[in-house]
C-alpha cells in the first residue's frame, strides 16, 4: 500500500472520529439539559409531556410511510424527554428545509426541460397497460420521460463495464460528467484519472462529483486541489461537519457517467479497487453496469446537473448539455423502451421503492432480484410475499460474505418470513453481491443504485434505469441464472438454526 494512501486513511479516520465525538457531545449536552429541566419542577415535567404528545400527533399526521413514523412515535411516547431531544436534533424537517428548497428549485428548472413523448407511452399501453402504468408513474411523479430511441448494453461484471467506460471516455469531445458515491484514488481510478486529465488539457469540460462520507476512507482534501490543478472541476456532496445536522444522514449514492450527452453509464459499482476485484476484502465482488446510447442519456445528464447545481448553482444554460444528443443518433434496437430516473429523500414520494413495488404487483411469471442488503418495510414484505403466494416465482440473491456483519445479520432476519411465503432466497457463495437489479417476465428490468434497505429507499439520493423489451433483459436473466449456480439456497431449516 502506498505511503500517501496510509496517510489518507489515517487522516480520514481521525476526521470521522472527531466529528462523531463532537456530535455525540452536542447530543449528550442537550439531553443532559432536558433531564435537568425535567427534574426541576412538576410544571416543567408536564410541559415536556405535553410537547411530546404534540410532536407525536404531528408526526402521526404526516403523509409519510409508517416505517418512518413508528420509530419516532415509540421513542417520544416511551421516553418523552429523551425522545424530544433526539427528534429536535435529528428528526425535524426544518433542518433540511433550505436544502429541500434549493434542490427542488434546481430539479424543477432542469426536469422541466425534459419532455415526454406521449406517443411512446401509448405504444407501450397497446402492448401491456400494466407496463405503461409504470412508465406513467415515473414520468408523472419523478418527471423523467420514457424513451424509445436508445440502445442498451448490460455488463454482468464490473471489469467489463469499466473497460467499456474507459473506451467511451477516450472518445469525449465536449464534456464528461461523473457522479459517484465513492472514489478511491488508487489503481483502478488511476487509469480513469489519466484519461480525464488528458481530456481536460485538450479542452473537454470535465466534472467530478463525489459523496464525502462514501469517500472518506479513500480520499483526503488534497484530491479536490489536485483535480482542479489538472483543469478538472471537482465538488464534494454534503461534507461532514461538527455541527449536528439531520442532512448529514442523507448521502449521494448515485453512480453516473455522462459523455458528451450521447453515452451514459450507471450501475452498482463505485470507482474503488474492491469493486473491480483488485483487492478482495469480501471475497469476489459481484456487481453490474449498464451503458446507454441515445435519447435516454438526457435523463442521466439532467440527474447530474441537478445535484451539481443544488450544491452550488453555477449553470445558467442547461440546454447546451441536455440537447447535446442533437437528435442524430439512431438506435439499432427497435420497439425498446428505456427510462432512467432518480430518487431523493427530500420529497414525499419514494420513487425507488414504488418502481420495485410496481414490478412485483404487475409480475405474472417471475421476478428475479439482486440486492446486497435486505432490510425492508412492511409494504415491501407484503408485495414480495403476495407475489410469491400468487404463484409468481420470486427469487432474491444476497451475499454470503457481506461488507457489513451487522447489516448481514439484519438481512438474514428477514429470510424466514419471506421463505415461509414462498420467496426463494439464495446467498452468493463466492463473496459480495453488490448488484441492484430487478428482472420480471422477460419484459422489464431495473439496473441502478437502489438497494432493498431503509437507507437507499428513504434516505439516499439514488438513480436507476427501468427498461422494457430490450435485448439486455435476456442477458440479465442469463447472468442471473448463472449466478444462482454459484449460490446456496436458504431453507426454512437453516433459518431456524
Amino acid at each position: 500500500m502506498r505511503t500517501e494512501k496510509k496517510s489518507s486513511i489515517k487522516n480520514s479516520a481521525t476526521r470521522l472520529i472527531l466529528i462523531g465525538l463532537l456530535v455525540l457531545i452536542q447530543t449528550g449536552w442537550m439531553i443532559f439539559l432536558m433531564m435537568k429541566l425535567n427534574t426541576y419542577s412538576t410544571a416543567i415535567t408536564l410541559l415536556l409531556t405535553f410537547i411530546a404528545m404534540f410532536i407525536a400527533l404531528k408526526i402521526f399526521g404526516t403523509h409519510v410511510n409508517a416505517a418512518q413514523k413508528m420509530p419516532w412515535l415509540i421513542v417520544i411516547t416511551a421516553v418523552p424527554f429523551f425522545g424530544i431531544c433526539i427528534y429536535l436534533l435529528f428528526g425535524r424537517s426544518i433542518v433540511t428545509k433550505g436544502v429541500r428548497r434549493s434542490f427542488n428549485n434546481i430539479e424543477t428548472n432542469v426536469l422541466t426541460l425534459l419532455k415526454q413523448d406521449k406517443g411512446i407511452i401509448d405504444d407501450i399501453a397497446s402492448k401491456d397497460k400494466g407496463v405503461a402504468n409504470q412508465c406513467r408513474y415515473i414520468s408523472n411523479t419523478a418527471r423523467y420521460p420514457v424513451y424509445s430511441n436508445t440502445d442498451v448494453k448490460y455488463y454482468p461484471t464490473t471489469d467489463v463495464s469499466f473497460e467499456a467506460q474507459l473506451v467511451e471516455l477516450e472518445k469525449a469531445e465536449h464534456f464528461i460528467f461523473m457522479e459517484y458515491h465513492a472514489i478511491e484514488d488508487a489503481e483502478s481510478f488511476a487509469r480513469l484519472k489519466h484519461i480525464l486529465e488528458n481530456k481536460a488539457q485538450s479542452g473537454v469540460e470535465v466534472r467530478i462529483f463525489y459523496d464525502d462520507l462514501g469517500s472518506i476512507f479513500f480520499l483526503n482534501k488534497e484530491f479536490i486541489k489536485q483535480m482542479r490543478q489538472k483543469g478538472i472541476q471537482c465538488r464534494v456532496f454534503n461534507p461532514l461537519k461538527v455541527i449536528v445536522n439531520m442532512f448529514m444522514n442523507n448521502r449521494d449514492h448515485r453512480k453516473i457517467t455522462v459523455i458528451d450527452g450521447k453515452v451514459g453509464f450507471t450501475g452498482g459499482y463505485n470507482l474503488a479497487d474492491e469493486y473491480f476485484n483488485i483487492t478482495h476484502p469480501y471475497g469476489y465482488w459481484k456487481d453490474t453496469g449498464i451503458k446507454l446510447q441515445g435519447d435516454a442519456v438526457k435523463s442521466l445528464t439532467a440527474s447530474f446537473l441537478t445535484m451539481w447545481n443544488a450544491i452550488e448553482h453555477t449553470d445558467n444554460d442547461y440546454n447546451k448539455y441536455l440537447d447535446a444528443t442533437d437528435g442524430t443518433y439512431k438506435a439499432v434496437m427497435k420497439d425498446c423502451y428505456v427510462q432512467p430516473y432518480s430518487d431523493n429523500p427530500l420529497g414525499q414520494d419514494r420513487i425507488g421503492e414504488d418502481v420495485y413495488l410496481n414490478i412485483l404487483k404487475n409480475a405474472k411469471d417471475y421476478v428475479y432480484i439482486n440486492t446486497p442488503y435486505l432490510i425492508i418495510d412492511n409494504e415491501m414484505i407484503t408485495a414480495l410475499t403476495a407475489a410469491a403466494k400468487s404463484g409468481v416465482d420470486v427469487r432474491i440473491v444476497t451475499p454470503a460474505i457481506s461488507d457489513s456483519a451487522l447489516v448481514h445479520e439484519m438481512t438474514r432476519s428477514y429470510y424466514e418470513t419471506l421463505i415461509l411465503a414462498g420467496v426463494k432466497i439464495y446467498e452468493y457463495t463466492p463473496g459480495m453481491v453488490h448488484a441492484k437489479t430487478f428482472i420480471a417476465d422477460d419484459r422489464s428490468a431495473v439496473v441502478g443504485t437502489i438497494n432493498l434497505d431503509y437507507r437507499s429507499l428513504y434516505l439516499h439520493f439514488e438513480c436507476g434505469v427501468w427498461m422494457c423489451d430490450t435485448p439486455a433483459i435476456a442477458d440479465m436473466k442469463a447472468e442471473y441464472l448463472s449466478e444462482l449456480e454459484r449460490s446456496a439456497p436458504i431453507t426454512e431449516e437453516l433459518c431456524l438454526q
